[in-house]
C-alpha cells in the first residue's frame, strides 16, 4: 500500500486571473486521484479540506501516518471528520474494528476521533472507488453510513435549459448531523450538459467537484473565477476542482455527466448563495 499526499495552497483571484491555463491546472484541478492499490491525497489550504481516494486492489489500503503527520495530530480524524462516497465497485470500509459495507454510490461518515481506518474491495476485478472528504471537527458525532436511498433527492433544472439533473444530498443536516462537512451527488439526465447554472458565490464556504461518469473521449468545460473575470479549467473523468470561496463552480460537457460536490466553511446551509445574474458573466 502507498500514498501519495500533495499540498495546493491558498490562492487569491488577483493570483489567478495573471496565471496561464497550465498554472490554472496546477492550483485548482487534481487531475490523479485514483489509482489502483493507492491512496491518493491532496491538502488544501481552503477551509483545510482534505481530498483524496482510496482505491483498493486485492490488498487493503490503509490510512497510515503520512496524513497524521501532515495535519500534525496522532491520527488523521484526531480533530476532524471524513465523508466518502464510492463510485466504484462494492468495497468495505474498516473503522476502529467496525465493518461498513459499501455498495455504489453508498456514502459513510466517520466521526471525530476515529482511529484507524481501512478500504477494501469486495472484488479485486471491480475495485471500489472512495472519494474522501476530510474537515476539522469540533465534536464527536456517531459514524453511520449513508446509502443511496439515505440520500435525499431533489429535481432540478429544466430540458429546454439544458440542465435537467437530479441533486441528492447525501451529508446534509437534514439526513445526519456532521460538525462542518457537507457532501452530496449530483447526476444530468441525458440530453442535459449545464450544471449549477445561474452560476453563484458563497464566501463562507469553500467547494470541491470530482467529475465522474465523463465517458472517455468527453470532457467537461468547468467554469471558474469571479463573475467579471471567468477562466475555465478542461476536466476530464474522475478528475476534481478546488472551488475558492471567492470564484465560481459551474459548467458544461460534451454530454451528461455526474459529480460530486462537498463543502467546508463557517455555516451549513446549502441555500446560503449569492446569485449571479447571468448578464453580469464576463
Amino acid at each position: 500500500m502507498s500514498t501519495n499526499v500533495r499540498t495546493r495552497h491558498a490562492i487569491h483571484y488577483s493570483q489567478s486571473e495573471r496565471m496561464t491555463g497550465t498554472e490554472l491546472r496546477e492550483h485548482f484541478l487534481i487531475e490523479n486521484l485514483f489509482a489502483e492499490g493507492t491512496l491518493q491525497a491532496v491538502y488544501t489550504h481552503y477551509d483545510r479540506m482534505l481530498v483524496a481516494g482510496a482505491t483498493p486492489a486485492g490488498d487493503a489500503v490503509g490510512v497510515g501516518g503520512e496524513l497524521a503527520k501532515l495535519v500534525g495530530t496522532d491520527y488523521l480524524l484526531e480533530r476532524r471528520e471524513l465523508g466518502l462516497i464510492n463510485i466504484g465497485g462494492a468495497g468495505r470500509v474498516i473503522a476502529d474494528g467496525k465493518a461498513y459495507e459499501l455498495q455504489p454510490m453508498d456514502g459513510l461518515y466517520l466521526g471525530q476521533g476515529t482511529r484507524e481506518i481501512s478500504f477494501e474491495s469486495l472484488d479485486a476485478s471491480t475495485p471500489a472507488k472512495f472519494y474522501i472528504n476530510s474537515a476539522p471537527a469540533h465534536t464527536t458525532l456517531p459514524s453511520r453510513i449513508v446509502s443511496r436511498t439515505d440520500a435525499i433527492e431533489n429535481n432540478l433544472g429544466d430540458g429546454a435549459t439544458s440542465n435537467k439533473r437530479k441533486l441528492y444530498q447525501y451529508l446534509h443536516p437534514k439526513v445526519l448531523p456532521t460538525c462542518q462537512l457537507l457532501m452530496g451527488l449530483t447526476r444530468l439526465e441525458t440530453g442535459s450538459v449545464w450544471n449549477t447554472m445561474p452560476a453563484h458565490l458563497h464566501d463562507r464556504r469553500m467547494e470541491a467537484y470530482l467529475y465522474f461518469e465523463v465517458p472517455e473521449n468527453a470532457f467537461v468545460v468547468h467554469l471558474m473565477g469571479r463573475p467579471q473575470a471567468t477562466n475555465h479549467l478542461i476536466v476530464r473523468n474522475e478528475q476534481a476542482v478546488l472551488s475558492p470561496p471567492w470564484s465560481i463552480h459551474c459548467g458544461a460537457g460534451t454530454g451528461a455527466y455526474a459529480f460530486i460536490w462537498s463543502m467546508a466553511g463557517d455555516n451549513q446551509s446549502f441555500t446560503d448563495m449569492d446569485m449571479v445574474d447571468m448578464k453580469s458573466l464576463n
